[in-house]
This record gives C-alpha cells, structure tokens and sequence, in this order.
C-alpha cells in the first residue's frame, strides 16, 4: 500500500511537471502570436498611409491636368469617381482585415483606381503644354515613387501575414489560438504585372520617335522553266 502511494505521487509529480512545461511552451507560443499579430496590424498601417499618400497627390494632379486646353473630360472623371470609389470602402486603417472579402473589395477599388491616373498619364502625353509644366512632372515624379513604396510595403504585408497564419496553424498555437481570437488574416492577391510596380515616367525629355522595324523582304519568284 505504501508503494501505490509512492507510485501515485511520483505520477502526480510527472504529470504537473509536464503540465507546467507545457504551459510555460504555451505561454511563449502565446506571446509569439500576440507580437505577430501586432506586426501584421504595423504592417496594415503602413499599407494605409502609402495608400492614402497616392490619394493624397490626385487632387493637385488633376487640378494641374484641368488646366490643358481641350483635356479629356472622361479621363478626369474616371480618376475622381475611382478615387471616390476608394474612400466608400470602410475598413479599419489600424487593424488588418480578417474578412477575405473585405480585403479583396479594398483591393478591387484601388485596383481601379490604379487604372484610372495610368490612363490619365498615358493621356497627358498628348499635350505639350503638360509636358513643359513643372508641378505636373514633379507630381509624377511623386506619384511614381509612391507606387513603387505601396509594390514594397503589401510585399511586407504579405509576408507577415503569412508568419502569423503559419505559427497559428503550428503546435501548440493550434490547440488554443481559435479560443484566444486569433484567427487566419487574409493576403493581398497577386496580379498581372504586380512583381513590377506601374512605370509613370514617359521620358518626356526624349522627342525621337521609335524607329520601326524595316520591312521584311519580298521573295523573288523562281524563272518558270523553258
């Protein structure tokens, strides 16, 4: 009898011993959940203030457009609807999404909107007077940096987002994350051409056109035979 109870109390002892090294595993898992998710809501943020930086420019630059003669009128209004289009999606600049659709309408409407000022540019440069404006080729300029800082900054979104949904998906985070709130954030979907941010210079110093390839020669027919 006094074996079993010595038995019994070494068992007792094993199993709170594993008991609290699991806890203390699950508690550092924990923490790491916690400073990943905190990073992804950094990463978000930053995302939201390249974005908001490009919106920011479009007013001036289509002030500047405006003031070309005869400038195309439709052009103007796809960049202001589509802009406008950016500002009706609610979603919260300080905590990234959980919800796969709501990233994806954010996505879609500054899609459009990329859409629409590379139009407006390719436009512009049917107008010499655009060409020789200053502000216009400084806002370019701008805009052109800002595209390349929001290629690199979701290229970093993404890649916290996929460190969080990993470690929630790893032991032993997959035993309690789903309980603690954690739960899988959704990425920005690649597109056509996304590995190369939107190319807005137009080298407007360079006037000579692009030679054209030269014709491919005629074949010569063979002499009909006597």
């Amino acid at each position: 009898m006094k074996k079993f109870g010595i038995g019994c109390g070494i068992v007792a002892v094993i199993g709170i011993v594993v008991l609290a090294i699991f806890i203390a595993i699950a508690g550092g898992s924990y923490n790491r959940l916690v400073k990943l998710s905190q990073g992804v809501d950094s990463q978000w943020a930053q995302v939201q203030n390249v974005y908001q930086r490009r919106a920011d420019l479009i007013p001036n630059l289509v002030k500047t457009v405006e003031g070309a003669a005869n400038f195309e009128k439709s052009t103007l209004e796809d960049v202001t609807r589509a802009r406008a289009s950016v500002g009706q999606v609610q979603i919260n600049p300080g905590s990234a999404p959980t919800d796969p659709a709501k990233l994806a309408e954010f996505q879609a409407a500054q899609g459009q909107l990329s859409s629409a000022l590379s139009r407006l540019l390719v436009v512009s440069e049917r107008y010499p007077e655009l060409r020789a404006n200053g502000n216009f080729r400084d806002l370019q300029a701008q805009l052109e940096g800002t595209e390349n800082r929001i290629s690199v900054e979701r290229g970093r979104f993404n890649e916290a987002v996929q460190a969080y949904d990993t470690a929630i998906r790893s032991f032993p985070a997959n035993l309690y994350a789903g309980a603690f709130g954690f739960k899988e954030k959704p990425y920005f979907a690649a597109t056509a051409g996304a590995e190369t941010p939107p190319k807005v210079d137009f080298n407007f110093g360079n006037t000579t056109p692009t030679p054209k390839p030269a014709p491919a020669p005629v074949p010569t027919p063979a002499p009909e035979k006597q």
